[in-house]
């Protein structure tokens, strides 16, 4: 039987393009079509319909009918998982970041003793 690939990987690999964060974004101020969402970019309705062919295999995108008219809406729902993901490491970057706050205060404290006597 063959391994599911991991949500959190499809979703990384999707955001992994700037067309398609760009497509995401558009798709946060609500739903639009294919011809809508690829107006801003000098590429072929084809090839946004693969970048949004990838945002569904990702779960980020879904896709209706409205008669002729296909509108793309978000699912934001794969991107807790990335939120949640980069949560866990949150507290590593806060500590990494107090820690080189201090080191500049020690720079700067030192740069200023060494000016006075100067």
């Amino acid at each position: 039987m063959p391994m599911r690939p991991d949500p959190l990987d499809a979703t990384f690999a999707a955001l992994a393009d700037p067309t398609r964060r760009a497509i995401l974004a558009r798709l946060a101020d609500g739903q639009a079509t294919v011809s809508e969402l690829a107006a801003p970019f000098d590429k072929s309705l084809p090839a946004i319909s693969k970048h949004l062919r990838v945002l569904r295999e990702a779960g980020l995108v879904e896709q209706g009918r409205d008669a002729q008219w296909r509108p793309c809406r978000l699912r934001p729902a794969p991107l807790q998982g990335v939120a949640d993901w980069l949560e866990t490491y949150r507290h590593t970057w806060e500590e990494r970041y107090d820690r080189l706050d201090e080191y500049l205060k020690t720079v700067q404290a030192t740069r200023g003793d060494n000016e006075e006597t100067a």
